[in-house]
């Protein structure tokens, strides 16, 4: 059978399409993996749980990016002493709040979707969570390639409600005066609320 030079090309485009889609998805699909081991290790102490789980957040998460886009113009002016005072902070306050929120085994499912979409340049990669009682919820991780590989730099909560929109209206208000102190001291307080 003989393929067209135009049914050759797209099909070579398509297979590429698939191979991003797959690359996008993997942090994703190593995220969920993460996150079940912190339900299973629920007893566990908090900051062991957290050093488990730090990996895959790091690896899944451009946390620098979330950050200084749920701040906005801002972070050019701070020192750069501050600014790593203040990614320091953010990772504890990100990783402390997933540890948190996934802490006990008690029948939570997390699906990786099928489906995905492109936004741009961005793949966004589908999940739910499945709880043993209740509504699912869907989350949806936008992920962007990097100079590290794809990493997610947003997640929409139902499929619409942006993390990132959220947190830069709490961010900025802390940062107004043009001092991430305030925001700093808050988010270390969040996370050290957590891990109690």
């Amino acid at each position: 059978m003989r393929i067209s030079r135009r049914a050759f090309t797209l099909l070579l485009l398509a297979s590429a399409s698939a191979r991003a889609d797959d690359a996008a998805a993997a942090p994703v699909r190593a995220m969920l993996a993460g996150l079940t081991a912190a339900m299973k290790a629920g007893r566990t102490p908090f900051a062991a749980r957290a050093a488990a789980l730090r990996p895959a957040v790091l690896a899944c998460f451009d946390l620098p990016a979330i950050l200084q886009a749920s701040i906005g113009p801002r972070w050019a002016g701070f020192p750069p002493a501050q600014q790593a005072e203040l990614r320091a902070a953010f990772e504890e306050f990100t990783i402390a709040t997933w540890v948190a929120n996934f802490n006990a085994d008690d029948g939570t499912r997390l699906d990786l979707l099928a489906e995905q979409r492109s936004v741009g340049e961005d793949v966004v990669v589908a999940t739910r969570v499945l709880p043993a009682s209740g509504d699912p919820t869907r989350l949806d991780y936008v992920m962007r390639r990097t100079a590290s590989g794809w990493r997610a730099v947003d997640m929409l909560v139902e499929g619409s409600i942006s993390r990132v929109a959220v947190q830069r209206s709490d961010f900025r208000a802390l940062v107004k005066d043009g001092s991430p102190a305030p925001l700093i001291a808050m988010l270390r307080d969040k996370a050290a609320e957590l891990a109690r």
